[in-house]
């Protein structure tokens, strides 16, 4: 599962780009318990989500040029450029060039080879989220595609992503680890759009997981705070009780319960 022992490929930050980033941290502070924080003048109203001193996400308030309210996911890489150049010759693109942030690191935005837009973050002084797993923090996330065998080869060749089928009750799920890591080192699944009516009509993204006590508790606070149930609390066995939800202002996420694993 996701921990914050960040290797190459794994995913190492997050953020929510909203159009309105007060409104947006009264609603996820209400859900998570997050508090935001500013991080400072020069950082053009970037923050940080903290969840008990630790950062949990980052946020920003974002034009309706710079696309739909969403959050995106960052994955490790140890040199910024090359992982840009490998993206491009795997058939995706670099929507936002690698760019040095002050000292704390370096990050580009980049797009699958089905135009999914995700992040890398290079580590300088931060090495990313202090908190993964933990409720109110990011602990799994899942690639929904129109093509799977492509998506898996695309990220194969940028980060040596390796994969592994887990059966289910009525399928199987494609779930992902870093290259050359244990099995419990697996931090997302790849899920094909036609599988899934609800992200079939709402095209290919990457959806971040956040873990939390209690699924249904969530959902009617995520409901009272203004968010959507884009579906209702599920249970999938052995993996936990699951829903998919969205803030007010239509960036999308899931909650889950997380099943308790034996030993």
């Amino acid at each position: 599962m996701l921990t914050t022992r960040f290797v190459t490929g794994a995913p190492n930050w997050l953020d929510v780009g909203t159009p309105d980033i007060d409104g947006a941290s009264s609603f996820y502070g209400g859900l998570f318990g997050w508090q935001f924080q500013s991080a400072g003048p020069d950082a053009g109203g970037y923050g940080f989500f903290q969840l008990a001193g630790k950062t949990a996400a980052g946020g920003m308030q974002t034009t309706e040029e710079q696309g739909p309210p969403s959050w995106t996911v960052y994955f490790q890489s140890p040199d910024a450029q090359a992982t840009a150049k490998a993206a491009e010759q795997a058939g995706g693109s670099v929507i936002v060039q690698p760019m040095d942030v002050m000292s704390q690191g370096h990050m580009a935005i980049l797009g699958d080879e089905a135009g999914v837009p995700f992040g890398i973050w290079q580590p300088g002084l931060t090495k990313g989220i202090d908190v993964a797993g933990d409720p109110g923090s990011l602990c799994w996330v899942e690639l929904y595609t129109p093509d799977e065998p492509a998506a898996a080869a695309f990220y194969n060749s940028v980060f040596g992503w390796e994969t592994s089928a887990t059966a289910f009750p009525g399928g199987t799920y494609t779930c992902i680890n870093p290259a050359g890591a244990e099995e419990s080192d697996m931090f997302g699944g790849v899920v094909p759009l036609a599988d899934d009516p609800t992200e079939a009509q709402s095209g290919a993204y990457w959806l971040p997981y956040f873990e939390v006590t209690d699924t249904d508790a969530t959902v009617r606070k995520a409901q009272e705070l203004g968010g959507t149930v884009r579906m209702p609390a599920t249970d999938l066995e052995g993996v936990g009780r699951m829903a998919k939800l969205a803030d007010p202002y239509g960036a999308r996420f899931a909650v889950i319960k997380s099943a308790v694993r034996e030993s």
